[in-house]
């Protein structure tokens, strides 16, 4: 298989332009990079498009070398025929391939190879060719005790086990009936007898059927997790009329062998073998591999949720360079506060006690105060988790008694906070804290600049995803390597201030050279300039081009350390200046006249007109975060917990996790609530990030409480009436055909919206 040409047909583009990628990828070279400082060579492949040119390229590579491997497995047997050759040579799945394959694979010792060393094949064979014969009768040649065939019902059962076996191997007979039951099957789910109350939180699956190819992602990961845990039982249904379906593929079976009808001896026999082998043989695989297909594509939309939650997250709008304050709240072991300069240098640490048991309210606002004053705090963090809304209230009163002290609150969520505390990474950034108050000080960064602090922590640990536990975990990790590094190189990095995380998801640097590079810093001071860079340990030549036009230098040498504008391309900027007769200061930030310039004038063997554009572009604006800007939220003055809330209020929050049925909003309860689908606004809403993503600031609407089991139900609809209407979520229990079930929303939407939702 040519795999530029295939992967240039499923990205719509040259294959040129594949190989061109292919060649910079075999290099070393980095998708950000290639994506930012290679669009010459691949013609502007996108970051989107090189991620999946990558993915692909492995694939089909794997797919290459799988399929050499069966190639010399099956000459080696001396069974490789032409026609088999060409069909293995043009399989474009692994699916296929196996397939082909498996007539060929070695396996343990079946019932068909015991049959064939019994001497039983020849009496297959005559059946298949003479359908006039009567089994029975030339089955009597067959009788060997001392081969185990001891009468005649033994040598046909052999007979029967090979062509069973043969038929089960025919791949384009399994492919045709795969496919077939894909489109037409049902999968059935009950309740394991006996544990229904051990099983209660599946109770929507304890009678649950919809068809295999529509089951989305959330469902059939839930199913299968009640199948992993023994509560549940899943059966797999040709189709809805499933007896009618079962006669169907028997039939489909027969034609296959050349059975047109039963009126000769043999084809009566070879019909029941037929049957015997879509029952037995062909349906117990495909049962299998289409649960596997299921579960598979559940889990690639998993992963995919995640990764695009986790993206929003990290790309969220940081606060900016200000001294900030990070409360992590807690009751009975007190708040614990730290602070932090522009850098996030840590100033200050302390733990004050406002809440019961101690109730030290004045005495903690006195210490905060002083704090505050002291260090010109301007930003307080509070975390979201127990005692965010006391906290909360907290410097409410604080900023009410001292009115001359320029601070703002905002409510930051401390997912992950507590998992980067225990871990060995704060334990060597901060040996001398208590494992406590690292929380505070990750509360305080995470909203300086939440790229910078979340690098630092396992994004499986930040708790965006939906069944992130139950998927690939392989692919997942993958996957969320990849977002990481693409959001890092995309704001880009101070060499001067970045940590060691953060230094190492920047294009062509190890774990290694970031420390070396910190250490470097931290012996030598500052970066002046990015030709330094060089002078550190093993940051060769090759890791500096890929890594130098995504680390920053902010007032140093040369302004244009601080942009993106890659070393490679100063000449281009200084030909750029000679011929305006401009100097890099008085150039920087001149948009009118910089737009002015005709790029096209400044195209060289060295830089095609991509390269000068996004010059011309960088000098407008060097260093520009692509970032939002940075807002907060304010949540409601005597709504902090879950009783508080009644339907009909409008209040404001910020979205925490995109599912694919709807998005979690934090509105400053405990609880997240969630907006269905159905309500995230007043138009049909197909895919959910069409609409919002983690880190939103939103307003919404509560539909309906349930205290009980702390569920809240919300809208982002501009208007809610007793008209409006949620679609069940609930599964349907016999027919896979689902029919929205119309109900008033304030009457219903809990069970509605809440039926089939992710507990967060």
């Amino acid at each position: 298989m040519d795999v530029i040409q295939r992967i240039a047909e499923e990205l719509s583009v040259t294959s040129q332009q594949v190989a061109a990628a292919v060649a910079l990828l075999d290099e070393g070279a980095t998708v950000p990079f290639i994506a930012r400082y290679r669009k010459e060579a691949t013609n502007g492949l996108d970051d989107t498009q090189l991620r999946r040119l990558e993915e692909r390229l492995s694939y089909l590579r794997e797919l290459n070398d799988r399929r050499k491997t069966i190639l010399e497995s099956i000459a080696t047997q001396d069974k490789l025929t032409p026609e088999l050759e060409r069909a293995i040579k043009l399989a474009d799945s692994k699916t296929l391939l196996e397939d082909l394959y498996l007539p060929y694979k070695p396996k343990r010792r079946t019932k068909a190879q015991i049959a064939r060393e019994a001497g039983l094949e020849p009496l297959a064979d005559a059946l298949m060719a003479d359908r006039a014969l009567i089994p029975e009768q030339i089955a009597q040649a067959y009788v060997n005790a001392d081969k185990a065939v001891m009468d005649v019902a033994a040598a046909l059962d052999g007979a029967r086990q090979i062509l069973m076996e043969r038929i089960s191997e025919n791949a384009e007979l399994l492919s045709e009936l795969r496919e077939r039951i894909w489109r037409k099957g049902i999968l059935h789910s009950t309740v394991v007898s006996g544990k229904e109350t051990e099983a209660a939180k599946f109770k929507d699956y304890f009678d649950y059927s919809e068809a295999i190819n529509t089951i989305p992602s959330h469902r059939a990961l839930a199913i299968f997790r009640g199948r992993n845990e023994d509560v549940l039982s899943l059966t797999l249904k040709p189709a809805e009329l499933d007896q009618e379906e079962h006669q169907l593929c028997t039939q489909f079976v027969c034609q296959q062998l050349a059975i047109k009808d039963i009126s000769k001896p043999a084809d009566a026999w070879l019909a029941e073998t037929a049957r015997f082998a879509w029952k037995i043989k062909l349906f117990t695989r495909i049962d299998l591999d289409l649960k596997l297909r299921l579960r598979e594509a559940a889990e690639l939309e998993a992963i995919r949720v995640f990764a695009n939650n986790l993206r929003d997250l990290l790309l969220m709008a940081p606060a900016g360079h200000k001294t900030t304050m990070g409360l992590d709240p807690g009751i009975r072991t007190g708040v614990k506060v730290a602070v932090v300069d522009t850098t996030g240098k840590v100033l200050a640490t302390d733990t004050i006690y406002p809440h019961a048991p101690k109730n030290q309210w004045d005495q903690s606002i006195a210490i905060l105060a002083r704090l505050i004053k002291q260090h010109q705090v301007t930003l307080v963090s509070i975390g979201n988790g127990t005692a965010s809304r006391e906290t909360d209230q907290l410097v409410a009163d604080l900023m009410k008694q001292h009115k001359d002290l320029p601070i703002q609150k905002i409510m930051v969520s401390e997912a992950g906070a507590s998992v980067y505390s225990a871990s060995e990474l704060a334990a060597k950034e901060f040996p001398e804290l208590d494992v406590s108050l690292r929380g505070a000080v990750s509360i305080a960064r995470r909203l300086q600049d939440p790229l910078a602090e979340l690098v630092k922590i396992d994004p499986k640990a930040i708790g965006v995803g939906q069944y992130q536990h139950d998927v690939n975990q392989v692919q997942l990790a993958r996957m969320l390597d990849t977002v990481v590094e693409d959001c890092v190189n995309a704001v880009g990095v101070d060499v001067n201030t970045a940590s060691v995380p953060l230094l190492k998801q920047v294009s062509g640097l190890t774990a290694s050279i970031s420390e070396n590079i910190v250490s470097f810093r931290n012996s030598n001071g500052p970066f002046l300039n990015r030709s330094q860079l060089k002078k550190v340990p093993r940051l060769g030549d090759k890791a500096f081009e890929q890594a130098a036009g995504f680390l920053r230098i902010m007032s140093g040498d040369n302004p244009l350390d601080a942009s993106s504008v890659h070393p490679e391309a100063y000449p281009l900027v200084n030909a750029i200046l000679d011929d305006t007769g401009k100097s890099i200061r008085d150039l920087i930030g001149q948009s009118q006249f910089l737009r002015s310039l005709n790029p096209a004038n400044y195209i060289s063997s060295a830089f095609g007109l991509p390269t000068v554009s996004d010059i011309l572009q960088e000098l407008e604006k060097p260093g520009r975060d692509p970032r939002p800007e940075f807002k907060s939220v304010q949540f409601k003055e005597g709504v902090e917990k879950v009783t508080d809330l009644q339907p009909g209020m409008t209040l404001e929050g910020v979205v925490t996790n995109v599912a694919n049925f709807g998005a979690f909003v934090d509105i400053g309860v405990h609880q997240d609530g969630l907006v269905h689908i159905s309500h995230l606004a007043d138009d049909f809403v197909k895919d959910p990030r069409s609409v919002v993503k983690a880190g939103d600031m939103v307003k919404v609407r509560v539909l309906e409480v349930d205290v009980a089991r702390q569920r809240i139900s919300l809208s982002m609809k501009k208007s809610v009436d007793s008209n409006d209407i949620v679609p069940s979520e609930k599964p349907q229990k016999t027919n896979h055909k689902v029919k929205p079930k119309s109900q008033p929303i304030l009457q219903n939407s809990m069970s509605n919206a809440f039926a089939k939702a992710l507990k967060k």
